[in-house]
């Protein structure tokens, strides 16, 4: 291709390239970054009731890294248990700015008083994971976390 022909079809290939620039742009598959995101926080319990959880389902994205709060308000004892932390790089786990720095993930965390237990991990495989308080699961303190490819 050469003259006029050849600059359409370059001018072509542009528009195309932008088109799909602007599809893939609209597309609303997460994008992985490198500042760790925060996952909104999980309150569980209340002044109100025990058994009240203020989320019960997240979304994640696979090789991202994290911070998630989970807090208890209620009077219970809370033991929370997820798969999610067999399925993560835990990097480290925070309660009253003191740091547990681990090599593999906790059974579970529990909450005899209230407060607030910050983990900060890296998803690897993407799946659907479950969270819950086992003993509160018939009263809805449960949930799911989704953890997508990431494109």
């Amino acid at each position: 291709m050469t003259g006029r022909s050849g600059t359409i079809a370059i001018a072509t290939l542009f528009v195309l390239a932008g088109a799909c620039a602007a599809a893939w742009a609209d597309d609303d598959t997460p994008k992985r970054t490198l500042s760790s995101q925060k996952v909104p926080e999980l309150i569980i319990g209340s002044k109100e009731s025990n058994y009240t959880v203020n989320k019960k389902d997240f979304e994640l994205i696979a090789g991202q890294g994290y911070r998630w709060k989970i807090t208890s308000k209620g009077d219970f004892e809370y033991k929370f248990m997820t798969d999610l932390f067999r399925n993560v790089w835990v990097d480290q786990i925070v309660i009253d700015d003191l740091e547990v720095h681990m090599d593999g993930g906790p059974a579970w965390l529990e909450f005899d008083d209230a407060g607030t237990i910050m983990v900060e991990f890296h998803t690897v495989r993407p799946g659907h994971y479950t969270w819950s308080v086992p003993d509160l699961k018939d009263k809805g303190v449960a949930g799911t976390i989704t953890i997508k490819q990431a494109r």
